[in-house]
Order: C-alpha cells, then sequence, then structure tokens
C-alpha cells in the first residue's frame, strides 16, 4: 500500500513561524513534523509515499529528496495553485495508481500505529476517529460498529483525524482543479460507503505555536517513558 501525505497547506495561524519555514519542517521534539510521519509509516511497512507541496514546497522536497535517508521512496506532486484537499490528492491519483492508499494529513502529530489500517470491503473510504478536541467540539462524524455515518441535528459525534485510507474511486471522476474532501467523504457517507474505527491516543491538530510546543512536550514525555 501506499500513502498520501499532504504537506500543501500555508500555516498562516502559525505565523511567524511559518514566514520562511514550511509547517512540515518545523520542529517536534528535535525533528521535523513531517518526519515523524515517515517514519511512522515506514515502521508499517509503507515506504512508497507521495507529498504535495505549494507554499516554500522546495525546501520540504530539499529537506527529503527522495526520502533515501530515512529509507523510504518518495514522490513529489507539486502544486501551482491552491487545490484543497480533494484537488490536491486528484492531482496526485497517477502516482498513487489503482489501489487504496493511506492519506495522513501533514499538519498533525499523532503516535497512531499504521500497522494493519486498511479498508474495508466494499467501502470507499475508512476514516480513522477521535475524541473532540476542544476546536471541534460537536465532532464530525458517527461510529457505529465500524461504519461512520452523519450525524443529524442535536448529534454528536467523532473528529476526523485526518488519517484514513482512501479509494481511488472516491476522488476519480471529480475534474482536476481545486475542491475539498469533505463533501465526497459526506456523500459516500449517506451511502454507506464510508467505514472507520476509533483511535485513542495521542493526537494533535498543529494548527498553531501553542499546539506545536504541546506536540512537542507529549513527544518527548512519552520518549522519557519508553514508548
Amino acid at each position: 500500500m501506499k500513502a498520501m501525505l499532504l504537506a500543501a497547506g500555508k500555516g498562516e495561524r502559525m505565523r511567524p513561524l511559518t514566514l520562511h519555514t514550511p509547517k512540515p519542517l518545523l520542529p517536534v521534539a528535535g525533528k521535523p513534523l513531517l518526519q515523524w510521519h515517515l517514519e511512522a509509516l515506514k515502521r508499517a511497512g509503507i515506504r512508497q509515499l507521495v507529498i504535495n507541496h505549494a507554499w516554500l514546497g522546495a525546501q520540504i522536497e530539499a529537506h527529503f529528496a527522495d526520502g533515501a535517508a530515512l529509507e523510504v521512496e518518495i514522490q513529489w506532486s507539486r502544486e501551482t495553485e491552491p487545490l484543497e484537499t480533494g484537488g490536491g490528492i486528484r492531482q496526485a491519483l497517477p502516482l498513487l495508481g489503482e489501489q487504496p492508499f493511506v492519506l495522513v494529513n501533514g499538519d498533525i502529530w499523532t503516535d497512531f500505529d499504521f500497522t494493519g489500517l486498511a479498508l474495508p470491503a466494499g467501502k470507499l473510504a475508512h476514516l480513522v476517529l477521535i475524541d473532540n478536541p476542544a476546536h471541534n467540539p460537536r465532532g464530525d462524524f458517527i461510529l457505529q460498529q465500524g461504519v461512520v455515518s452523519n450525524p443529524v441535528e442535536g448529534q454528536t459525534g467523532l473528529t476526523y483525524s485526518g488519517i484514513a485510507v482512501i479509494h481511488p474511486a472516491l476522488i476519480a471522476d471529480q475534474a482536476p482543479g481545486r475542491f475539498a474532501l469533505a463533501p465526497l467523504l459526506r456523500s459516500a457517507a449517506d451511502q454507506g460507503l464510508l467505514g472507520g474505527e476509533y483511535f485513542a491516543g495521542n493526537w494533535i491538530d498543529v494548527g498553531t505555536p501553542e499546539r506545536l510546543q504541546q506536540a512537542t512536550d507529549i513527544a518527548e514525555r512519552t520518549a522519557c517513558s519508553g514508548r
């Protein structure tokens, strides 16, 4: 299985840190945020990676090159205009092939174990869901017995972690260009084509300098405890 890492965001809420450094290269406990994902995927046996980039993307590509230093194989999907998540994946499909692939938001930090992550038969996507962080108290989706659905009015769900397995068919029929992933996931949920699992471990949306420091604190603490 291949994996796609999303690294094209500008990181505007992280300014001034991201004025001259792309968010995927900001350090968490001594190494770039994106590197945590590359190492975790390699431990799970996923070594063929596709990474998109835009804002200061040349720095990301120069830092990781072809991935050989980390014992992975990286192909780069370079974006010259904003494509959002869906459009970024659509552009990268020729690099990803026809089989399901792991999708990872590059601006999260987590100790999630990718080993065994797979797409259930008959589904277009499989989402990893977490408890709701303070900035998303109502959640995104409902998870019941491995099936993901959209919440109805008054329901509190779980939050999409930014980790998923995606079948290319979810994206392939979309016209190239800028579009979001979320409406496609919600449509799949309405059709019963969305699976999911719950993750209770460490997870942080590294969207602000404060959360970047929080990720560093947790990473250092877990390293000291031998995890």
